[in-house]
């Protein structure tokens, strides 16, 4: 029986939100603003944008389901790093390329049946 494609990207979707969703709560704990989710320019996409003080944060959310076969963040390759680093300068033009520190900072979420597994985070996973 083929598996239908719809349905297993409605799952990584939600697999994903699941993700972004911790992550943004993890933030707001560390006392960070969520400025913007799921931010998009042509093919260039920024999961989470965040303010921590006076730092403007792009972070990259990767989010698997346990068992793993590989830790989710080795899943960010140099081609996804450059989207993300495009869709940053897009970003800070369209807010008038404020004067303010930026880093790219990477989120690895790791899911069970119902709970978080596992969650780890990079400040200045790579550079600009």
């Amino acid at each position: 029986m083929p598996l239908d494609f719809k349905i297993l990207r409605a799952n990584h979707l939600r697999v994903g939100r699941r993700g972004e969703n911790m992550t943004c709560e993890f933030l707001r704990s560390k006392g960070c603003d969520i400025l913007l989710r799921n931010y998009r320019r042509n093919k260039d996409e920024i999961d989470i944008v965040a303010l921590d003080g006076g730092t403007i944060c792009f972070v990259e959310v990767k989010t698997r389901r346990a068992p793993l076969k590989t830790r989710p963040a080795r899943g960010l390759d140099e081609s996804q790093k450059n989207r993300i680093r495009r869709a940053a300068r897009h970003y800070l033009s369209e807010i008038g390329n404020p004067a303010l520190p930026c880093r790219f900072d990477l989120a690895e979420v790791v899911l069970g049946s119902w709970d978080i597994v596992e969650f780890r985070y990079w400040q200045n996973n790579f550079g600009r």
